[in-house]
């Protein structure tokens, strides 16, 4: 099944390039820019409007969420998936956290939209990457974004002054991958259960300063034989493939709602970037695999009856993979103090703030010297 063809561009925009007999050409040359219906002039997409929107004379244009198929694919399959963003890019590497991103058009920033590194190295694109399947619209938009970084300042201590002046001007909005998996497993567990109870037992204890014998409770564990089945499903199972995002911030930034995918389609990376996979599928899998052996044990282990156990096995039959690359939005803040580059990322679509700030020494010492002083007057008021 193939992906919708992207919005078809304005009167006023470039010719259409000549019919390929591959559809993914046709949808590469088709999809250069977005012209605005109204004045021709380049479109980009505007998280507040939820639609494309024209700079210039303001004119929006809604892109379908509900035309297209999204295509998960079993991980046999992946030689006969799409490639490339459908899309005419220029990438970008960042000399010192490695991440790669690929922006529309000619607009290549020469600071890394992950660390702030000011040293970006532009090379030609990947051409060759798997084509996302899906994408989650980036929502929130950059007034959003200055309101919940100053939120977020607010709610640091001992910070430096510099980090509430800084300003959120150079945010980018990008997308970056993900593998989502789904799956059918059957598990088959086998564990000790036990069961607490309690005796009355003979114990030395001293009384009076005399040692004597007295009867004491004493919890015991009665031990059991247990095995159980269990079948479960896991439907979209995210695992972040970006390198640019430390997965400490990934965490940080929380999960993303996957009923939120629509089909991809070239034109919500109007005016954006995003990100190639750094970790790709076979990799991508196997940490989803160790994720799905975690869910099933700790599954099985409250499946186990009793009070307690030991001993718990579990075997897990995974079947019917299915597999896609998905995007997911993310704005990007990087702020500099003291010669240091600092990152800070929004979460897309909740507006959650996640990053890294540097402590103002200067403030702890103060308040190590305020407490101190006040210990000082506290113990002199005490001797009097």
């Amino acid at each position: 099944m193939s992906q919708p063809p992207p919005l078809q561009p304005g009167p006023n925009g470039p010719p259409s390039a000549t019919p390929s007999s591959s559809a993914e050409h046709e949808i590469g040359a088709r999809a250069v820019q977005v012209n605005c219906p109204n004045c021709g002039a380049n479109m980009v997409w505007d998280p507040e409007a939820d639609a494309l929107s024209c700079g210039y004379c303001r004119h929006t244009l809604v892109v379908p969420r509900l035309e297209g198929t999204i295509v998960e694919r079993t991980l046999e399959e992946v030689g006969t998936a799409a490639r490339g963003f459908g899309v005419a890019t220029r990438a970008a590497k960042c000399s010192r956290c490695g991440a790669k991103t690929d922006f529309v058009g000619q607009d290549v920033s020469t600071a890394c939209v992950f660390c702030g590194a000011p040293t970006v190295l532009e090379e030609s694109s990947y051409r060759n990457a798997l084509r996302p399947q899906s994408v989650i619209p980036l929502d929130v938009s950059r007034t959003q974004i200055e309101g919940a970084f100053k939120t977020w300042t607010k709610g640091l201590w001992f910070r430096p002054n510099e980090l509430k002046r800084a300003r959120v001007d150079g945010a980018r909005g990008l997308y970056v991958p993900a593998w989502s998996f789904d799956a059918n497993v059957f598990s088959q567990w086998s564990a000790d259960a036990g069961w607490y109870y309690t005796v009355m037992e003979p114990r030395p204890v001293m009384v009076n300063g005399k040692m004597s014998v007295r009867m004491v409770p004493v919890q015991k564990v009665r031990w059991e034989p247990a095995f159980g089945e269990r079948r479960d499903v896991f439907d979209d199972l995210l695992v972040h493939a970006s390198k640019g995002l430390s997965p400490k911030l990934a965490a940080e930034l929380g999960g993303f709602e996957t009923k939120g995918l629509v089909p991809y389609r070239p034109e919500y990376l109007s005016g954006w970037s995003a990100e190639e996979y750094a970790v790709d599928l076979e990799s991508g899998w196997k940490r989803g695999l160790e994720r799905i052996e975690e869910h099933q044990t700790s599954r099985c282990s409250g499946d186990v009856p009793g009070d307690t156990q030991r001993n718990l096995r579990v075997r897990n039959t995974v079947s019917h993979v299915r597999w896609k690359l998905v995007l997911l939005p993310v704005w990007s803040v990087t702020y500099r103090h003291g010669g240091k580059d600092y990152a800070v990322l929004v979460h897309g679509t909740s507006g959650r703030v996640v990053g890294d700030a540097p402590y103002s020494w200067i403030k702890i010492a103060a308040l190590v010297f305020a407490v101190g002083v006040g210990v000082i007057v506290l113990l002199g008021l005490m001797s009097l």
